[in-house]
């Protein structure tokens, strides 16, 4: 196994085993939460709280994550989130247990997770080589589509097997999984752009920085407003589908459950071909031509008639696969297109637009979808995506993003063309 292989699956397995934890473990979290209060109005705030970190303070993570060793941040915000697990645990043990600690375990666990996924998102920029980004980004999604189908079946057996605090120290001994490789493998630091001073500039200055690298880039602007669409009106939809199960389908418990399965294994599904297809030469063109078929997928659930569920079915299933397809290829132009040294900052920013894009659409699509029914939501979901994905087409500086990077990277040959090195899987502290 090449060197790289063995330090990537060693931490990408702590990772997901981690990722299983908290799975179980937020979905404990939550049917206690109903079983307490029976308020959606609390659920709601929970899930507004647990947001509010990655949407207000990533642009600033991101430049932390630029300036500091990568591997020290990692270890800090994977330690940071276990320990909440031990105080979860320790409230439940001791039935101090209140509503009110939801908010706080929610906003810490998100505060560091956004340091976390910053993190680590740049780290493998630098650990994988850049031919296999798409592969590496199928795995994820693989993992992804398999935790929204088993997360909740896995939180279900063990409420039956363990009480509460057993189930949060669970998620504290997964999270030993993603922290002990990190003291085997060092993480690579990226080296500075072309044109950075080599002294650490002061923080705003590398604020300033990212801005700068990212406006002055028509491509990459545009790939983060493809980003800022798809949230605005993917989110709200699939928010909506127990509502479209009721009034859309005329259907009960059971066939949301079969819709929310059929996207699962679509991912999944999509996650295993993109793994193993490794994506186009210009990922660009499969993200785009992603983003057209799943707005098609959209109108199909949209347009089934309400005695043919089954094509409901099949319209999120191939939403679940084309969305891995998608995201695989999303997240591998990002990673070969922007310099290692600015991930942090461009990445951070690009995620919290996203993301404050989803309680804008729920706010939008909520009221729609009661005056003219779900289903008009779903279609106009799909006419956002049909639009965003043949204007990717159209639009030049989209379209040819990985071109003009490779352009810079022959103008400017060093440190970027060092996306993906093999250094020694070295011990370090």
């Amino acid at each position: 196994m090449e060197r790289w292989r063995a330090r990537f699956f060693t931490i990408w397995t702590g990772q997901t085993l981690s990722a299983v934890g908290s799975v179980a473990a937020q979905f404990a979290l939550v049917w206690w939460v109903t079983e307490k209060t029976g308020s959606a109005t609390v659920l709601a705030t929970a899930s507004l709280v647990a947001m509010a970190p990655s949407i207000l303070l990533r642009p600033f993570v991101g430049v932390l994550v630029d300036r500091w060793s990568r591997k020290l941040v990692l270890m800090i915000a994977d330690t940071f989130i276990a320990l909440v697990s031990v105080w979860l645990a320790y409230l439940f043990w001791t039935g101090a247990m209140e509503v009110w600690h939801v908010y706080v375990v929610m906003l810490a666990r998100s505060f560091g997770s956004a340091f976390h996924h910053t993190a680590m998102s740049a780290s493998m920029t630098l650990i994988v080589p850049r031919e296999h980004y798409a592969r590496v980004e199928g795995l994820n999604q693989i993992i992804d589509g398999g935790l929204g189908v088993l997360g909740p079946m896995l939180g279900a057996f063990l409420l039956l097997i363990l009480p509460l605090h057993g189930i949060m120290m669970i998620d504290f001994v997964t999270a030993a999984f993603a922290v002990l490789p990190l003291f085997l493998f060092a993480i690579p630091q990226p080296e500075p752009l072309d044109g950075e001073a080599p002294e650490k500039p002061r923080f705003w200055d590398e604020f300033r920085a990212g801005l700068r690298y990212t406006v002055a880039w028509r491509g990459l602007i545009a790939m983060i407003g493809l980003c800022i669409v798809l949230n605005f009106a993917l989110s709200p939809a699939f928010s909506l589908t127990p509502i479209l199960v009721l009034k859309g389908f005329g259907g009960d418990e059971v066939m949301l459950g079969s819709f929310n399965s059929a996207m699962g294994l679509g991912t999944v599904l999509g996650g295993l071909i993109l793994s193993i297809w490794g994506g186009a030469r210009r990922k660009i063109y499969a993200l785009l031509g992603a983003v057209i078929g799943m707005g098609g997928s959209l109108f199909l659930i949209a347009f089934a008639p309400s005695n043919m569920f089954y094509l409901g079915i099949a319209g999120f299933f191939l939403s679940g696969g084309l969305m891995a397809i998608g995201n695989g290829n999303l997240r591998a132009v990002f990673r070969g297109v922007v310099h290692p040294s600015m991930q942090g900052r461009v990445g951070s920013l690009m995620g919290s637009l996203a993301m404050a894009m989803n309680p804008v659409g729920l706010l939008i699509a909520g009221p729609v979808a009661d005056a003219i029914g779900v289903r008009a939501w779903f279609a106009i979901a799909g006419s956002f995506l049909l639009v965003g994905g043949v204007s990717g087409f159209l639009m030049r500086p989209l379209r040819n993003i990985e071109a003009e990077a490779e352009e810079r990277r022959a103008a400017h040959a060093g440190p970027e063309n060092a996306a993906a090195p093999e250094p020694e899987a070295t011990v370090t502290g």
